[in-house]
């Protein structure tokens, strides 16, 4: 299969951010010491943010394991993940670490890649 290699990369990306999520949410909820220094998010309420980062976690989660399984809703889900994670990229550019925005940018770039062109191989068919 052509593309194979990036798919499980961006499967096991996918596992990652799901359960780094997670534990932000469940920090969120907590009211730990997470967020602090005036920092500003979209959604104010800590408790907001917690459960979105949850849902977010959970849906990342379950679109890893059904890709590194092969299943397409991994493939929708990855590719919609890592189109979201490269905007969200070049949207932090501003803030204080810009080569890691445009790192992680890259990064969702080639995970994307990656998902796009995974299937047959073009040799094999003919």
């Amino acid at each position: 299969m052509r593309g194979a290699g990036r798919v499980a990369f961006a499967g096991f990306l996918l596992l990652i951010a799901g359960t780094i999520n997670i534990i932000y949410g469940i920090g969120a909820l907590d009211d730990a010491n997470v967020f602090v220094h005036d920092q500003r998010f979209i959604l104010t309420n800590l408790n907001t943010l917690g459960w979105v980062l949850i849902v977010l976690g959970i849906i990342q989660l379950t679109g890893g394991f059904s890709l590194l399984a092969g299943n397409t809703y991994g493939r929708v889900i990855g590719f919609v993940a890592g189109t979201l994670g490269a905007i969200g990229a070049l949207l932090s550019i501003g803030g204080n670490y810009p080569w890691w925005s445009l790192g992680v940018f890259a990064l969702c770039v080639y995970v994307v890649y990656g998902i796009a062109v995974y299937g047959e191989d073009g040799r094999a068919r003919t």
